[in-house]
Formats: structure tokens, sequence, C-alpha cells
């Protein structure tokens, strides 16, 4: 009889290359990206239905009541702590100035900054920090890779504060969340040393690594000296706090300013997870699951939107008409930067001549 050779089995796609493939099958799907339009809008309907049913709830008349109450000694405070703030995060652009080497002026630079983070609290992130850096700065000459890299240092400057503060406030001074959230106090200091461990670790790989560049999807990344890195940080960090302290403020003393800081940093994150513009309606709702009781809802609304009118739309007004400003000056703008750089490349060149 003649041996049958055994035929050898198919290869087998390991499951992850096998999951890959599946979800590129799915997602070049022409019906992808209206599956994931109507996800989204599904969600944020969601969001919307959970925070009417809650405006609902609160007696408006008493807001009003609690608003008109407002020392004005308290408010002047509130509206320069906010005004401190946006100052802050102004000079967070020129971090990005130093790592790129651009030689746009410092005013310039800082009034971008503001406008961008402006219309990012309003409008989120694709229209402030992305849209309105890249819109301005092409319009004075700059190059997309220097824009990616500027909007990429002034990210990374403002998430790094916020793991440290947020982490040292989150395991020195933990907050008692609703059971609902299912996450304890041990669980949230948890949380606390993962967050100050990542801003430790970003020190330490500008401290010691030996390999300082890398290239992320056709963009060179290079790593900071230590020295930006703790400006950046400390940059952050005071920005965090001083928003912290405008909450503090405007809550009236009456809850420590940890615990008003620390209910602050979860409902930043809470409205950026939310997708809702300016978290609108989210921030209130996290301040008052955690903070109601003690403080009454109506006390704890007002003093949410006490800090949406200095913090988020009085900026917006002052960062619009800012933005016609620049947008009508631009080409006056970019001629000067222009000419400063083409006098700077001539002095070099005398230099190297000399």
């Amino acid at each position: 009889m003649t041996a049958v050779a055994a035929t050898p089995p198919a290869p087998q796609k390991p499951q992850n290359q096998q999951a890959r493939s599946w979800i590129v099958r799915v997602t070049s799907k022409p019906w992808w990206p209206w599956a994931k339009r109507i996800a989204v809008l599904g969600f944020l309907a969601f969001v919307i239905t959970l925070l009417v049913i809650q405006a609902r709830a609160i007696d408006w008349s008493e807001v009003m009541t609690t608003l008109r109450a407002y020392p004005l000694k308290v408010l002047l405070l509130g509206a320069v702590l906010a005004a401190t703030s946006h100052l802050i995060y102004s000079t967070f652009d020129l971090v990005g100035r130093h790592y790129t080497g651009h030689t746009l002026p410092a005013p310039t630079v800082m009034a971008i900054a503001f406008v961008s983070y402006a219309f990012n609290l309003n409008l989120g992130t694709i229209v402030g920090a992305l849209g309105m850096r890249v819109r301005l700065y092409s319009r004075l000459g700059l190059e997309p890779a220097t824009i990616a890299r500027i909007v990429g240092s002034s990210m990374l400057t403002n998430w790094l504060g916020y793991f440290l503060l947020a982490g040292l406030a989150f395991l020195i001074w933990p907050l008692a969340l609703p059971p609902t959230w299912h996450l304890g106090t041990g669980a949230l200091r948890a949380v606390g040393g993962v967050l100050v461990l990542i801003a430790v670790a970003y020190l330490l790989l500008c401290a010691f690594s030996k390999r300082r560049e890398w290239t992320v999807r056709g963009q060179d990344i290079a790593l900071p000296a230590l020295r930006v890195a703790w400006v950046q940080l400390a940059l952050s960090c005071a920005n965090w706090a001083v928003m912290g302290a405008t909450m503090y403020v405007l809550l009236l003393g009456k809850v420590s300013y940890p615990m008003a800081l620390g209910v602050l940093l979860i409902g930043a994150v809470a409205g950026l997870l939310s997708r809702v513009p300016a978290g609108l309606g989210v921030l209130e709702a996290v301040f008052i699951a955690v903070l109601s009781p003690p403080l009454g809802n109506s006390a704890l609304i007002a003093a949410v939107l006490c800090y949406r009118a200095m913090y988020y739309w009085a900026p917006l007004a002052i960062a619009a008409a800012l933005y016609l400003l620049m947008e009508v000056n631009a080409k006056k703008l970019a001629a000067t930067q222009t000419g400063s750089a083409a006098g700077m490349n001539e002095i070099r060149g005398t230099d190297g001549l000399a």
C-alpha cells in the first residue's frame, strides 16, 4: 500500500492578530463612520437626559437668591484668582517656544495660549487647544511640525501637574465618594499613588534617559532637559492649585481647601470624559454628589455657576475679541516675524564671516 502523506494543519493565527484583523474589517466598512457618530450622539443624549433629570430637582429660585447674596469681596477675589490661573496657563506655550526654538514674541505666544485655552474650556479640545493654535500659529508662519510640538508640549505640561497634584490630594486627603461610584478610600489612594508615580517617572526619564528622541507617527519627539521638566511641573501645579483656590473662595470656606481642590480635579476629568461641551452640568453634578451634604444643592450650584462665569464665560468673551484682533493683524505680525527672522539670520552670517 502506498503511504499517504498527512496534510499538515493550517497555521493558526494568534488570537491578538485575529482580533486586530476583525477590527480592521469592521472599521473599514462604509457604515462604520455613521455607527461611530450615532454611538457618540447616543451617549451625549444619555448624559444630557441625566443632567436634565437632575436639574429639575434643583430649586432655581433659591439658587438665584444665593447668587445675589454673594459678598462683593468674594466675587472680586474669585475673579482675581481666575485671571491669575489664565495668566499662568498662557505661559505654557512659552515652554513650547523654548522647546521648539521658534522666535515669535513672548506676548504673542501668551495671547495665543490664552485664546486657545478659553475656547478649549468652552468648546472642547478640537476647537480650542488644537484648532485655535493651528490657525493662529500657522497664520504667523510656523510649520505644522512645530505647531504639533507646541500643542503636545502644552498638553503635557497641563496634565503633568494634574497627575502630581491630584495624586498627592488623593493620597493625603482622600475624599469620601458616593457609594454608587464603587471607589473607596483605599482605591482612591491607589489611584493617587499611580498618578504621582507617572509624574515622577517623567522627571526621572528627563534626568537619566540616554535616549532623548523618538519618532511617533512621523513626528520627532525629544525629551526636554530636567530643568525644563521642573518648570513644566511647577507651572502646571500652580495653575491647578489656583483653580482649586478659586473654587474654595466661591464655596465661602465652608469646606476645606484640599476637599474643594479634590472635587474640582475629579470634576475636570469627568467633564473631559463626558464629551459635553465645557462639561456643562457635569461639574455641577460632581460637586453635588460629593459635597451634598454637608452643603445644600443650591449653594453648590451657585458656587459652580459663579466659577463658570469667572473661569469660562468671561475669558471666552475676552478671547473672542482678542482672536478677531489677531486675525485682523495676522499679516502685519507675520511680516514683522519674517523680517525679524531674516535679521537674525543676517547677523549669524556676519558673525560667521568675522
